[in-house]
């Protein structure tokens, strides 16, 4: 296992936190609202994002073992692959079990291969 950059982790983690603040935010938060039938009154909102955070760093540091130190451009490229191909099929598979719509999958799909698309970029720019 190679050594990680934490700093780097943060950052990515927090890269990720904020394009789902944009993406769940004025980009689609209404669309997906209504598509996923959440109520934004309902949990604490420190709970909510504090959980996402936590639940980003973890994501952030695993991919940084995965990637080791890989390249900015190969490091994307595998982010862009991990966000589409393994994340976002797999929503896929759930949400054609539990009847989501296309709609929704595209909005989580998408933040999620940005997602690690983000992490790609940072990690692979910051050993």
């Amino acid at each position: 296992m190679t050594e990680i950059n934490v700093w780097a982790v943060l950052v990515a983690a927090v890269s990720a936190f904020l394009l789902g603040g944009l993406w769940y935010g004025p980009l689609f938060g209404k669309a997906w609202i209504r598509e996923s039938g959440a109520d934004p009154q309902k949990g604490h909102p420190g709970k909510v994002f504090g959980g996402a955070f936590v639940l980003s760093l973890i994501a952030a540091y695993a991919f940084a073992m995965f990637l080791g130190k890989l390249p900015l451009a190969e490091a994307a490229f595998y982010g862009f692959v991990a966000g589409l191909c393994w994340v976002a099929t797999s929503f896929g598979i759930n949400y054609l079990f539990a009847q989501r719509s296309l709609k929704l999958f595209l909005i989580d799909g998408g933040y999620h291969t940005l997602q690690f698309t983000l992490y790609g970029v940072v990690l692979g720019a910051w050993h």
